[in-house]
């Protein structure tokens, strides 16, 4: 079966790739309206079944998934930074304290299956850093696309005192939930993806 990621993100097809097999790499046409009185776990599972609905109303017979995520600092909702100037407020807040980052996967299966909705969450504590430092992040231009302004995979993860939780859901795509789901589809997988999480191979990863 055609396996699609409705996503645009790099570092989303980077994960799936760890799979080694076939995919498409599809843009969702779906747009992010971020609500202050729906709970983040609900508001980031909606984004990912959305961006997969999205590519399926268009690509019928397919298995599509789609992903989000979100970040809770206290009770305060953070997306992507609309420019730098909110990047370094983001930043600024974030650092020297402990957040969640909620990333969702929602797998809509083509055959009419009941597919697959889940939210993985991953916490991180900052460091205290100075604002020269954010200041000399911000420079590597890798803040305004990524939620909470900071690549967890990239320069970010200078920032970074500790993760407890999947890091690769940190970094955007939990592998874990979506192998279960495509071997019981009966799809043969070439990796052993639970070896792949215990060797932690995947960029920085055994870093953390």
């Amino acid at each position: 079966m055609r396996l699609v990621l409705a996503s645009s993100s790099p570092r989303r097809r980077e994960i799936l790739a760890l799979l080694r097999i076939p995919f498409e790499a599809i843009e969702p046409d779906f747009s992010e309206i971020v609500s202050e009185g729906r709970r983040i776990e609900r508001e980031v599972l909606d984004f990912a079944a959305g961006k997969a609905n999205s590519i399926a109303a268009r690509h019928s017979g397919c298995i599509v998934i789609g992903s989000d995520t979100m970040i809770r600092l206290d009770q305060i909702k953070l997306g992507k930074p609309e420019d730098l100037a909110d990047a370094k407020r983001m930043l600024g807040a974030l650092a020297g304290k402990r957040h969640t980052i909620y990333t969702a996967v929602a797998i809509v299966d083509g055959e009419g299956g009941p597919g697959l909705r889940v939210v993985e969450e991953v916490s991180v504590k900052m460091r205290a850093y100075s604002k020269n430092e954010i200041d000399e992040y911000l420079a590597y231009g890798e803040s305004l696309d990524k939620a909470g302004a900071y690549s967890i995979q990239g320069h970010g993860r200078a920032l970074i005192e500790s993760i407890v939780g999947d890091y690769l859901a940190a970094v955007g795509l939990p592998l874990m939930p979506i192998a279960h789901f495509l071997r019981r589809r009966g799809i043969a997988l070439p990796v052993d993806v639970e070896k792949l999480y215990a060797d932690k191979s995947y960029r920085n990863w055994s870093t953390f």
